[in-house]
């Protein structure tokens, strides 16, 4: 709400700072009730990710949408250091980095338009009312031609709120396989698991990240342009939910042949969660007018952490439950547990289809 109604450039300048300050604070500190503030007040105070994401949509023209919703980075940085503060380097590391990316904000042009412009509103008034009158099969249907205005009317938005709900489900999925899969593949094989090293690990993690990296600003942006948004994520979901069954038949594999085949399925899964993901950002941005974009990113991201708050605990629930049932009455533990996953990721894909969902032409 705050980016809609000041602009963006505020709102990420604010967030950046936030980390600038707190983020060194939380380095810095000395009692566990003062690592629990600052990081308190840190989540408090950065909201960046639904303004820097209604951002992208908005500097980009709908050809480039695609790459430059993709763009999105995650702090991942981790030392360590014997000092008397610990968590310091990382945390200065962090926040040299958000400096320079403050210090960058100077040239940012504000996308929020502070002045009424009669034609800027009557063109995105009638974008919105195309597109909402634009159905999967091509038909039209007619909806109310009056503007939304409230949050209360963001919540009765069906498509906006089906994509946020499309995003959460997939969400609660990525989270909960990053929390089971390096679970998984360090156990013991006794408990049908692979025995890696947390340096293999590593590695396998780093390969996926830069495969992905590679996807997401080559390939990917080709595939949404030809494409569409609609067709290849509901090809990344099915091809997920594939990929994962074979998972619990690497345990049967050694030697280079795992070490080959877990990296090429790492790579492939993460390339089908960043598909996904940046599918359903990219509708519910284009589900609303620009002066409304602030809210519904900022519902997004909330509804969004909860889920992903939910997932670490689930994903350890179960693969706790699947070592103590390894031979179960029916079917294995892990077994078990890569099924309940692909569960999640077929709700998600049945979400993605009427009378749920309905998207229009342009971004099937």
């Amino acid at each position: 709400m705050f980016a809609d109604k000041y602009g963006r450039k505020p709102c990420i300048v604010i967030s950046i700072l936030s980390v600038i300050v707190l983020n060194t604070l939380f380095g810095l500190s000395t009692t566990y009730w003062m690592a629990i503030l600052t990081r308190g007040l840190l989540g408090l105070l950065c909201g960046i990710l639904g303004p820097i994401k209604a951002y992208a949509s908005e500097v980009c023209t709908k050809e480039h949408q695609a790459l430059g919703i993709s763009l999105h980075w995650e702090d991942k940085i981790n030392f360590q250091t014997s000092y008397r503060f610990p968590y310091l380097l990382p945390c200065l590391v962090i926040s040299v980095l958000a400096a320079g990316a403050c210090i960058t904000c100077i040239w940012l042009p504000e996308t929020l338009h502070m002045y009424c412009d009669d034609k800027i509103e009557a063109i995105d008034t009638m974008e919105v009312q195309v597109d909402d009158s634009i159905l999967e099969d091509g038909k039209t249907k007619e909806y109310g031609s009056e503007r939304m205005a409230s949050t209360k009317s963001l919540l009765k938005n069906r498509r906006l709120m089906s994509a946020i709900i499309l995003y959460c489900v997939f969400s609660l999925h990525d989270t909960a396989y990053f929390e089971i899969f390096s679970l998984w593949a360090v156990s013991s094989r006794k408990y049908r698991g692979l025995s890696l090293r947390s340096q293999d690990i590593g590695t396998i993690l780093a390969i996926s990240g830069f495969g992905v990296l590679v996807y997401q600003l080559v390939i990917y942006p080709l595939l949404a342009k030809y494409v569409g948004l609609i067709k290849p994520l509901r090809s990344a979901a099915v091809l997920s939910v594939l990929l994962l069954a074979t998972y619990p038949l690497m345990s049967n594999l050694y030697g280079m042949e795992l070490q080959v085949l877990i990296n090429i399925a790492s790579l492939l899964k993460n390339m089908f969660a960043a598909t996904i993901t940046i599918a359903c950002n990219i509708l519910q941005n284009t589900s609303v007018p620009q002066e409304q974009r602030g809210v519904a990113n900022g519902i997004s991201v909330t509804l969004m952490s909860i889920f992903k708050a939910v997932a670490p605990a689930a994903a350890g629930i179960l693969f706790s439950w699947s070592q103590e049932n390894i031979t179960g009455l029916f079917l294995p533990g892990d077994l078990i547990m890569f099924l309940m996953l692909n569960m999640v990721s077929v709700i998600g894909l049945l979400l993605t289809f009427k009378p749920f969902c309905s998207m229009p032409s342009a971004t099937k």
